[in-house]
């Protein structure tokens, strides 16, 4: 059980960092130890399955930088592997006068960020492409795409282990000794000896990030996103991807329309506070998880700052009707009825001790240990960049 590099994760970004460090280091025994009985089963699984642009984010920052870079390789990726995507575009709706100058602070982080052919679209314009749409004035950004992003994550693996690296499922780790030379990885199952160490560990980051640094100030916060599948008979009225203006007082996107590559439409997802890393269901519940979040003074702030809009999310949630009436500023036609139950996501927030919600990706070394604290999205479009990246930083 011995080994030079030990990645902690499997999923995109544990299996993208573990692809690419044996790609460049091909003598290196390579493992990933993973919890579950396959790749892939949280954030990487349970995602919206877009391609993201890069429009959204701040340019110069490990978003912006590795969205860009990730696109592309992700698209390469799944051209040469055969795996099902399509660049079908997104347009990004305003649906008022009040959020004309907030589409255009999107337009110009777009082009500051490389993007191009983006459009402007008048309602006449973007009712042209999407007839059955409501608003005012749209940005189109034909980059966007989707993608099968388990796909994705399964040829990984398949690579991976081609070029000799080791998958172990149902290993969780429990324990890790750093001894400076050597690192102890303690699992449920087994112990693992190794030179160096990666962690990629999604909604269990901070968990595994305090095992090597017991003053580690950032944990992990989940929020539970809900999602409705438009029924057959109305899948006609959404053509692209359709996504409002994010209202910059809440740090998620708002629900949207999303083509999938399985030839669903889903509407959502709304942002509730999970009261379990792992809560797919509302009433899914941990007490040890559920008090970590509401005793961490961060969390504190953050209901300060977020409350009344994070009281609306849960008021989405358990209201259908309340839910719909959220989609329908994009799309009036859409009905309660067109609506059937389709599935969540959990995503892993990471938050300081000063209430800080981190935005951007999180990723810190420390001699021989190498953390992932944060990785939200665009991670999954990003993931084989990132995995470059933190495989540059193993050689260092």
């Amino acid at each position: 059980m011995n080994y030079d590099i030990v990645i902690i994760g499997a999923g995109l970004v544990g299996l993208a960092t573990a692809y690419q460090t044996k790609l460049k280091n091909p003598d290196s025994k390579i493992l990933i130890l993973e919890k579950e009985k396959d790749v892939s089963l949280h954030q990487s699984g349970h995602n919206s399955g877009v391609i993201h642009s890069g429009i959204y984010y701040k340019p110069g920052s490990l978003k912006a930088k590795n969205c860009i870079e990730g696109y592309n390789s992700v698209i390469n990726f799944a051209k040469e592997y055969g795996i099902k995507y399509d660049l079908c575009g997104k347009i990004i709706v305003a649906t008022s006068q009040e959020e004309l100058s907030l589409l255009d602070n999107i337009y110009k982080r777009g082009i500051d960020n490389g993007l191009d052919n983006l459009q402007y679209l008048s309602r006449e314009e973007f009712r042209e492409i999407e007839p059955h749409c409501e608003g005012v004035k749209a940005i189109k950004v034909p980059q966007t795409g989707i993608i099968d992003y388990p796909g994705v994550a399964k040829k990984i693996k398949e690579l991976f282990e081609e070029l000799g690296g080791e998958v172990k499922f149902n290993n969780e780790v429990k324990d890790i000794i750093n001894k400076g030379s050597e690192i102890i990885i303690k699992t449920n199952n087994s112990e693992f000896k190794t030179k160096k160490m990666v962690s990629c560990a999604g909604l269990y980051s901070d968990k595994i990030t305090k095992m090597t640094n017991e003053k580690n100030d950032v944990i992990i916060i989940p929020f539970r996103g809900e999602y409705y599948k438009i029924k057959d008979e109305k899948k006609h009225l959404v053509k692209h991807l359709i996504y409002p203006v994010p209202d910059p007082n809440f740090p998620f996107l708002g629900v949207h329309f999303t083509r999938m590559v399985d030839g669903n439409i889903e509407a959502g997802p709304n942002a509730v506070l999970a009261f379990k890393k792992e809560g797919y269901q509302f009433f899914d519940f941990n007490f040890s998880e559920t008090m970590q979040t509401l005793t961490w003074p961060g969390f504190r702030k953050i209901v300060a700052k977020y409350g009344k809009t994070g009281m609306g999310e849960v008021h989405r949630s358990l209201s259908k009707s309340v839910f719909t009436k959220a989609l329908q500023k994009l799309m009036p036609e859409i009905q309660e009825n067109d609506l059937v139950p389709g599935g969540s996501g959990v995503r892993a927030q990471a938050c300081d001790r000063n209430g800080a919600l981190i935005d951007d990706f999180d990723i810190v070394k420390n001699g021989n240990i190498i953390h992932v604290r944060n990785a939200p999205s665009p991670a999954a479009t990003s993931c084989l960049s990132i995995g470059n990246k933190i495989s540059e930083l193993i050689g260092n």
